[in-house]
C-alpha cells in the first residue's frame, strides 16, 4: 500500500483544518504549481500541502545579500530550505484544498485555500520543479472528555477576548457565532490565539481533539492573566490571518 503524494508549500505559518488562507504566489517554484493544479479537471481536488517551516526560509534569496555580497541567488525547489528539506520542516502539516487560483497578467497567482485534514510527513521528493511529498494523513480522534473541555474552551476563549479588547481600549462587537463541534472549536480557537507558531505547532499536533482542548483551555487560562497585567497591547490583528508573501 503506497502512501499518498502531495505538492508542497512550506510557510512561515501554521495552517489549520477549516481556516481560510489567502496567498500570493509569485515564486517559480510555486507559480509552477499553481500552473499545474489549475491544468486539473475541474471536478479534480486542487490539493497540496501546506507545512511550517521550523528552519529555513519561506522565500528564497533572489539578489546577492550579506555578510557575502557575491553570494548566488538560490534556485531550485529546495531553495531556502538547505540540503535535506526535511529537517527544514515541521513533521505534521495540513492539506490544503484551492478554491480559488486567480492568474494574473504578469504570471503571479492570487489563491485562495482551505484547510482541510492533517497528515504527516515521510519523505520529500525535490526532483521536479517544486517539492512533493509523500504523507500520512492523520485521522481526528476525539479523545476523552472532548464535549466538557470544549464548553471550558469555549468560556475561556470569551473571557480572553474581552480582556484582549479591554487591553487595546476597544469595544467587542457583537459576540461571533463559536462552533460548538469540539474538533472544529479546538481548530478555530488555535488559529484565533495570540500564539507563538512553535505553540500552534504544538496544538495541530496534538494526538486527539480532547488533548488539544486541555492545553488550550490552560493557555487561554495563561494569556488572559498576562493581558490582565498589561496597560495595552501592541496592534497584531495581521496574526490572525495566515498570509504569505509568496
Amino acid at each position: 500500500m503506497t502512501s499518498p503524494r502531495l505538492p508542497l508549500f512550506p510557510l512561515n505559518t501554521v495552517l489549520f483544518p477549516g481556516l481560510v488562507l489567502p496567498l500570493n504566489v509569485f515564486e517559480a517554484r510555486y507559480r509552477a504549481l499553481m500552473r499545474d493544479l489549475s491544468a486539473l479537471p475541474e471536478d479534480t481536488p486542487r490539493r497540496f500541502g501546506v507545512i511550517a517551516i521550523r528552519d529555513g526560509r519561506e522565500v528564497a534569496r533572489t539578489a546577492p545579500g550579506l555578510p557575502d555580497p557575491t553570494t548566488m541567488p538560490e534556485q531550485g525547489p529546495t531553495a531556502g530550505f538547505g540540503a535535506d528539506p526535511m529537517r527544514a520542516f515541521h513533521d505534521v502539516g495540513c492539506v490544503a484544498d484551492a478554491a480559488t487560483i486567480r492568474p494574473r497578467e504578469d504570471g503571479t497567482f492570487e489563491v485562495l485555500a482551505t484547510g482541510t485534514t492533517r497528515f504527516r510527513l515521510l519523505s520529500v521528493d525535490s526532483s521536479g520543479p517544486y517539492l512533493t511529498a509523500e504523507v500520512e494523513e492523520l485521522p481526528e480522534e476525539e479523545g476523552d472528555g472532548a464535549g466538557a473541555l470544549a464548553a471550558g474552551v469555549l468560556r475561556a476563549f470569551r473571557t480572553y477576548q474581552k480582556r484582549l479588547a479591554g487591553a487595546r481600549e476597544r469595544t467587542l462587537t457583537a459576540e461571533q457565532e463559536l462552533p460548538g463541534e469540539p474538533s472544529v472549536l479546538s481548530y478555530l480557537v488555535a488559529a484565533a490565539a495570540m500564539l507563538d507558531n512553535p505553540t500552534k505547532q504544538r496544538l495541530l499536533q496534538a494526538p486527539d481533539t480532547a488533548s488539544r482542548l486541555a492545553d488550550e483551555l490552560k493557555l487561554l487560562r495563561t494569556e488572559t492573566a498576562v493581558i490582565g497585567k498589561l496597560p495595552s497591547l501592541p496592534l497584531t490583528e495581521h496574526t490572525q490571518h495566515p498570509t504569505s508573501p509568496n
